[in-house]
């Protein structure tokens, strides 16, 4: 480890007086050249970054200049050479660095302004390896890297918001400050790793590593929060670079920040109602606390709404609306009956849009479209001293995939109201337990510690809102460790069961569901969720 070199103190105020620019996002840099232009910096820049200065009729020197050596290798070699790294590294104040830079005639670069190939936009795109390999950055993030740690004497930016705080620092006294250069530095290295772990995120992705060696998660800041799960937590919001339709990426039109638990349940319910595919119409599910309380399907929107509803209005007030289909004003009006946190849905229409306006206290957020629950992607989890990481449940019953292990078969009504329960039993905390009819849940049991008590809470719920089990179908994501769930179920008026089944007791309870007239299929499936 190299030991740290007795340097002088860095100055509180460093004038700009040389300014690098090489950018591959072009927003905005003709006017920040032109600024920096006016206040007397001189200016050097590389390739299509020069050409677009030079023909704003600006003053602008190639790199090439300075180093001595034209761009090479179709552009990878131009700004990799010791002119430039020792123009950003050289401690100024320091006599063998000035030593150095005087008898190399390296000149010193007050201000880079550097931002990277566009590599996660070109996987983003579906670019092929040859494209992707191609717009990994090299010389762009060698740049920001040794500017920030000269951070002492050099101010580095990496997104136009940096120049811009810059630019009014100059404007202001002509000089950058040392705690401005601190805070850019910690931005640049935030860059250059968030850049480093979509490479190797996709690298790895491209050889079919499930579990590389080394992981890094990166994030870009959406909203710094009040507060997280409770009002004593601190929190914050970040997006990925994955392209998934969502909560992450939604519009919002009205209302509130939404808070760490808002988005929680709202991408829980978003994602529920993304599950069922288009033939299945219209549905709603509604959210509270990351349960459904409520999931339907409906001829119309409204009919969804409603339906969802129903399973349990208590629970829904305060709760989270997810649709499928874009929002009405006929379904609007009616969700705005109750007192509603969030609605999320695909799009909404001028009308629903207006009727929200005058409630501002709901949040109303538009996707553009619907996840796609088949996509594969990576679902994270932290433990003490590490994070725990699964492929996402990706998983799709259909009838085919149904194993009938009772002496009734299931009729084909059953089956379906078994798959729809079965969806939902997939968004519900285990342990789970569904009872469905004709495209509506009836009754919910989550997160008990054993099913029995899931199976006769959800029984509960039904009857407590007047929703009649009777030929309804039941659903549990994991398998039926003993009958006495089962019995349960049934003697609560379900006559069909979907389960994965795989248990020591299967026998047991087949017999049970057989000594019940219940008809049992089993998924071979589990769907546990915690």
């Amino acid at each position: 480890m190299p030991a740290a070199p007795d340097f002088p103190p860095a100055p509180d105020r460093v004038a700009v007086r040389r300014a690098l620019i090489s950018v591959s996002d072009k927003t905005g840099l003709v006017e920040a050249a032109r600024a920096l232009a006016d206040m007397g910096v001189e200016l050097v820049s590389t390739g299509g970054t020069k050409a677009a200065i030079a023909a704003a009729g600006l003053a602008v020197k190639d790199v090439a200049d300075l180093t001595g050596f034209p761009e090479m290798m179709d552009g990878r070699v131009k700004t990799l050479h010791p002119v430039v790294h020792g123009g950003l590294l050289g401690v100024r104040d320091a006599p063998e660095h000035r030593k150095a830079m005087d008898a190399h005639g390296i000149g010193a670069i007050d201000l880079v302004y550097v931002n990277l190939y566009p590599f996660e936009a070109t996987v983003a795109k579906g670019g092929d390896f040859a494209a992707c390999v191609e717009n990994i950055d090299i010389g762009g993030p060698a740049m920001i890297r040794s500017a920030a740690k000269n951070h002492g004497y050099v101010a580095v930016c990496t997104e136009p918001a940096d120049l811009e705080e810059v630019l009014a620092a100059l404007k202001a006294d002509g000089a950058t400050a040392l705690d401005l250069r601190k805070r850019l530095a910690a931005r640049a290295y935030a860059r250059t790793a968030a850049y480093d772990a979509a490479i190797s995120t996709w690298f790895a992705g491209q050889l079919g590593e499930q579990a590389p060696q080394r992981r890094t998660i990166s994030g870009e800041l959406v909203q710094t929060m009040r507060y997280g799960e409770n009002p004593h937590q601190k929190a914050a919001f970040y997006r990925t670079s994955e392209a998934r339709v969502g909560v992450a990426n939604a519009r919002q039109f009205q209302g509130k920040e939404l808070s760490y638990n808002n988005i929680n349940d709202t991408d829980a319910a978003f994602e529920l109602v993304a599950e069922f595919e288009p033939h299945a119409g219209p549905v709603c599910a509604i959210i509270k606390h990351a349960n459904p309380c409520g999931v339907a399907s409906g001829a119309t929107m409204v009919e969804a709404y409603q339906r969802a509803l129903a399973c349990d209005p208590t629970s829904a007030f305060g709760g989270i609306v997810a649709l499928n289909r874009t929002l009405d004003a006929a379904t609007a009006t009616e969700i705005l009956k109750l007192f509603t946190e969030v609605v999320i849905a695909p799009d909404a229409d001028e009308d629903a849009v207006a009727l929200f306006r005058k409630k501002k206290n709901v949040r109303l957020l538009t996707t553009g479209g619907l996840p796609d629950p088949l996509a594969p992607g990576e679902t994270f989890k932290s433990v003490a001293g590490g994070f725990l990481v699964q492929s996402r449940d990706d998983s799709r019953l259909t009838a085919a995939d149904l194993k009938v292990v009772t002496r009734r078969a299931p009729m084909p009504e059953e089956v379906r109201d078994m798959l729809f329960a079965f969806t939902v039993a997939k968004h519900v905390k285990s342990n789970a337990i569904v009872y469905a009819r004709e495209g509506q849940t009836l009754g919910i049991g989550a997160g008990q510690m054993n099913r029995k008590d899931s199976a006769r809470i959800a029984a509960l719920r039904a009857a407590d809102f007047g929703l009649d089990l009777k030929g309804s179908a039941c659903a549990s994501e994991a398998f039926f460790p003993f009958p006495d769930g089962l019995i349960q179920a049934a003697e609560a008026g379900c006559t069909a069961v979907i389960q994965p089944g795989g248990s020591i007791g299967d026998d047991k309870v087949i017999e049970a569901a057989d000594a019940h007239g219940v008809a049992m299929v089993f998924t071979g499936l589990r769907v546990f969720r915690h």
